[in-house]
């Protein structure tokens, strides 16, 4: 059973699934913000939120963990140590902000912005 189970599936396998949040968090992080579906948009926000937690501790193992998530892409391992998780030393959780957009033309699925805070 699925009981409280909050992680949709986006209708991929868990493989597929995995690189797609891992992508999405690369791109919110080298651009500040990034426009996609709102169900996407949901997954990815606890995951970009727990790797900007984990930059906060900036250890070497917080280091590793990133690389990991992240998919080996050090350029977006550094800017998130360096310059997102320096800009939310006080803040204790939010980092994220979810904006609704008008809906797709083609199969009119709701379409969001999801931006550092």
């Amino acid at each position: 059973m699925r009981h409280q189970k909050q992680r949709g599936k986006l209708s991929r396998d868990s493989a597929h699934r995995k690189a797609l949040l891992m992508n999405l968090s690369k791109s919110v992080i080298e651009h500040g913000r990034i426009k996609t579906t709102e169900a996407k948009a949901k997954a990815l926000r606890p995951e970009l939120e727990a790797l900007i937690t984990l930059a906060k501790r900036g250890d070497l193992a917080a280091r590793r963990q990133a690389l990991s998530a992240l998919g080996q892409d050090k350029y977006a391992v550094h800017r998130l140590f360096a310059e997102v998780a320096p800009r939310y030393a006080g803040r204790p959780g939010g980092y994220t902000r979810i904006m609704k957009l008008s809906e797709r033309r083609s199969d009119a699925t709701q379409m969001v912005l999801i931006e550092l805070v």
